[in-house]
């Protein structure tokens, strides 16, 4: 598959409203995307850690792929990405390969960071990518800023941030919200709502009934999308970033998911009620478009298995890449970490 970019969510408006315009090229090209993230995440969750060979976190995004991918599809490429640790999709997108990944989780010289980081804080400025901040909701403000950049310099980009429901309870989080909202920046919030911040249900760290509920209160327009449908997130994405370019200010997403794995490799999540995995498994997001491909006529099942013959041996390829990728020399241990003085 190769680093090849995605196919661009074309739209038409109609009455103010944006409805893309859907057919095969765009569906294969989600439905490679979607494939790859999760062949990419079982390998390091299921295999290269339970090997030993990841010795930092391994936070996955099962289950949640139509989300990342959904508003990639919709990205321009001059807009900011600040991805959470789950919408790995998003780095494939702009051009990432796979074996930078698993370079970068085996603290390889390959990886993103250059072996300085056997984990998920990897991000790539020259693709627009800000590395992740573990604390969450610390990335609103951040992201905030950039936004305030592109207003400043008058560029018709937006700033996309990523978060799941936990974050939105954190007070940078709404500070961050805030100023957004005040200065009127063009900030795309979209918020993965997985109904668990950490092992805390929903329920459980928020009062009002949906993360969409808090826009109101900022003064600036939200909505509810279903999460596992990678066209649905694409389309709503889509208003935003209209919203946003066209100088009104941020508008936030909630995007209704589950997530398919507890909330790292290390946990089985076994306070998640049997139930809830039972019930979400039906609505896995990559099943469901592989099912509307077929119905609309997009592709048949023999190239909907290409597509996974593809992606496995893109990933075997990229996991030997990886593995034979040395290690950092100590000598660099300083480079790239403090600024030049005077």
């Amino acid at each position: 598959m190769g680093a090849v970019g995605p196919v661009r969510a074309t739209q038409t408006v109609r009455n103010n409203a944006v409805t893309l315009e859907l057919d095969s090229g765009l569906a294969l090209s989600a439905l490679r995307y979607m494939i790859l993230t999760r062949e990419v995440e079982d390998r390091i969750e299921k295999k290269l850690y339970r090997q030993g060979k990841i010795v930092g976190g391994v936070y996955v995004g099962r289950g949640q792929e139509a989300i990342a991918v959904g508003a990639g599809l919709a990205a321009e490429p001059d807009d900011i990405l600040f991805p959470c640790h789950r919408d790995l999709g998003l780095y494939f997108m702009r051009g990432v390969l796979p074996r930078q990944v698993f370079a970068q989780y085996m603290g390889r010289v390959g990886g993103l960071t250059r072996g300085k980081d056997g984990n998920m804080h990897m991000g790539d400025l020259n693709l627009k990518i800000v590395a992740i901040i573990s604390a969450i909701g610390a990335a609103i403000p951040v992201a905030a800023g950039a936004a305030l950049s592109l207003k400043y310099k008058g560029l018709p980009h937006a700033t996309f941030v990523f978060f799941g429901d936990g974050a939105t309870s954190r007070g940078d989080w709404h500070e961050g919200v805030n100023m957004a909202a005040v200065l009127k920046l063009p900030l795309v919030l979209i918020c993965n709502n997985n109904m668990y911040a950490y092992s805390t249900p929903l329920e459980k760290q928020m009062a009002c009934q949906n993360v969409a509920d808090r826009g109101p209160a900022y003064g600036i327009p939200s909505e509810i999308v279903d999460g596992n449908d990678v066209f649905a997130v694409c389309q709503a994405v889509r208003r935003a970033r209209e919203h946003a370019c066209s100088g009104q200010g941020p508008y936030l997403i909630e995007c209704k998911t589950f997530r398919m794995t507890g909330h790292a490799a290390h946990d089985a999540g076994l306070y998640v009620p049997k139930h809830l995995w039972e019930e979400w498994a039906k609505k896995d997001p990559i099943e469901r478009l592989e099912r509307l491909m077929r119905t609309r006529g997009w592709a048949d099942q023999a190239e909907i298995d290409q597509v996974y013959k593809d992606v496995r041996n893109e990933v075997d390829e990229a996991i030997d890449w990886a593995e034979h990728s040395p290690y950092p020399d100590p000598a660099e241990l300083l480079d790239n970490v403090y600024g030049p003085e005077g």
